[in-house]
């Protein structure tokens, strides 16, 4: 097949978004593997390339032309005035533009100009201010798509992804919302992302709740009531599933390659884990989200911003994991 095209916005300019950028289009095999669409204002894009003393060539396009271009090209857009950034703060212009930027790709991955969307990293508190008006950037795509089914964070290092059955909440609610309902659609979601990814049966363990796995109810029934239940209704699908496992010797297992994914209870229980083996590598994917959305884990790094300071790696890995995944995405939207 062609290859497919990616969508990147460049991030929060107050951060390392833009150089970040500037490095992935000039890194070694990337206009190999996809045709890349830059979606952003050009002096985003010249500003990485000052950062980097790299070239970002901005071939600049209307829409109409998105679908005849190969290599690398550029859609020119006008959402911050170079005057209000500022290298390393918060500011409502940096939320503004990531949001408006962020839009545009969505628009065109919806009607099929490009396959996928990488996005720099955001500034969660700035998004805020310009608007968010949603828990986090996964929950704002959903409604901007306009779409109702069930979606998550995803994270993954390397071939490891984690999905989660709680999120941001507080750890004192987690235990009262787990349900076998939420187990299932976080092993739905690791098996089908991985699926797209191009896995062909995925191993998946369940991380326990509760210390030793609830020690056959000592610590609490939770594994017993409602995660074992869950596990062997996922079996009963003909997915490769086990667990409940110690969550502190589970990712001891993934770390050696035997599973594929992990799904964990709350945010830090799979955060801390991926974190230690792997910061500079780790990829967070829009799980569920009905087009291929990946950005590097870690945020804007204002301590370095504007220093040419900034790690390429999970950039890079999630640029490499969103094109396997775009392709998929594209045979199935080629297929329909």
């Amino acid at each position: 097949m062609t290859k497919p095209r990616i969508a990147i916005v460049p991030g929060d300019p107050s951060g390392i978004g833009p150089e970040l950028i500037a490095k992935l289009v000039n890194d070694e095999g990337v206009l190999e593997a996809a045709d890349v669409l830059l979606v952003g204002d050009s002096h985003l894009w010249q500003q990485g390339a000052e950062q980097t003393s790299l070239d970002v060539p901005l071939n600049t396009i209307s829409e109409d032309d998105i679908v005849e271009q190969s290599g690398i090209s550029h859609l020119e857009q006008n959402t911050i005035d170079p005057s209000d950034i500022r290298i390393a703060e918060v500011t409502v212009a940096g939320g503004t533009t990531s949001l408006r930027c962020l839009d545009k790709a969505l628009d065109l991955a919806q009607v099929g100009l490009v396959d996928g969307v990488l996005f720099g990293p955001f500034n969660k508190a700035a998004m805020t201010s310009a608007g968010l008006n949603a828990e986090d950037e996964h929950k704002y795509m959903a409604r901007y798509l306009g779409y109702e089914g069930y979606h998550s964070e995803i994270n993954v290092l390397d071939e490891l992804m984690t999905t989660r059955v709680t999120s941001h909440i507080g750890l004192k609610d987690v235990a009262a919302n787990i349900s076998e309902e939420g187990i299932l659609k976080a092993v739905n979601l690791a098996n089908d992302t991985l699926r797209k990814a191009g896995k062909a049966r995925p191993s998946i363990a369940v991380a326990a709740l509760n210390p030793h796995a609830g020690d056959n109810g000592k610590f609490g029934r939770e594994e017993i009531d409602v995660l074992e239940p869950a596990v062997k209704k996922a079996q009963q699908k003909q997915m490769d599933v086990t667990g409940p496992w110690p969550s502190d010797t589970v990712f001891l297992k993934a770390k050696r390659g035997e599973v594929d994914a992990v799904v964990t209870m709350y945010h830090d229980q799979g955060q801390i884990a991926i974190k230690l083996m792997g910061f500079e590598r780790g990829v967070t994917v829009a799980g569920g989200l009905p087009i291929p959305v990946a950005t590097p884990a870690h945020g804007t790094a204002f301590d370095i911003a504007g220093q040419n300071k900034a790690n390429l790696g999970a950039t890079r890995q999630a640029f490499d994991l969103l094109v396997r995944m775009a392709k998929t995405h594209r045979a199935q939207r080629d297929a329909a």
